[in-house]
């Protein structure tokens, strides 16, 4: 991305990410963290229900299409759509890392508009790692893996505890995904960025 704001530059003292040994395997779909979730949850009915597959190293891959919901100008898809699409895709890296982390900075570079009815296919990795910050890239293309690339971004994730979910959602939401009786999802609904 031309233009990219210091704050998305990994400091010189960065590290480069390691893929957690219990992190999904290549291939595997990661699935919706919160079912109520705008970019991944099934229960959304507007949503973008975006299905990510981790990929090698610390990348994963995703898609979602491009429906009427989801359009800005007439048959176009909506930038802040977009803008998601990407959020969530870099999001889901952190299940990799096995790291809860929110979105800290998320730059764009909307490169051509997609129009209704278009697969979005997204590649994200996260590229360092300094103390708490997560830095990462995405990239989505129209059609596949080998379509014109239509957005861009770069992003900054920081790590925080649990309690960021618990002091800052809604009790009722927040006790009802807590009192799943299902481990898995009980863990994962604060997994990712909110």
């Amino acid at each position: 991305m031309s233009g990219t704001s210091a704050a998305l530059k990994p400091p010189a003292d960065a590290v480069a990410p390691v893929r957690h040994p219990d992190a999904p395997a290549p291939g595997e779909l990661l699935g919706a963290h919160y079912e109520q979730c705008f970019g991944c949850g099934s229960e959304q009915a507007h949503g973008l229900h975006l299905a990510a597959r981790a990929g090698d190293g610390v990348t994963v891959t995703a898609e979602f299409t491009v429906r009427e919901a989801h359009q800005g100008a007439p048959g176009l898809a909506h930038g802040g759509v977009l803008a998601s699409a990407l959020d969530e895709t870099l999001g889901s890296l952190n299940w990799l890392l096995r790291t809860i982390a929110v979105t800290g900075r998320l730059e764009t570079e909307f490169v051509r508009p997609v129009p209704v009815g278009t697969l979005l296919y997204l590649e994200a990795e996260v590229t360092a790692v300094a103390r708490r910050k997560i830095y990462s890239t995405a990239t989505g293309r129209i059609g596949g893996p080998d379509g014109p690339v239509a957005v861009r971004a770069e992003a900054l994730f920081i790590e925080v505890k649990v309690e960021h979910f618990i002091d800052n959602g809604r009790p009722e939401e927040i006790q009802a995904a807590m009192s799943d009786p299902d481990q898995v999802r009980r863990a994962r609904a604060f997994e990712v960025n909110p």
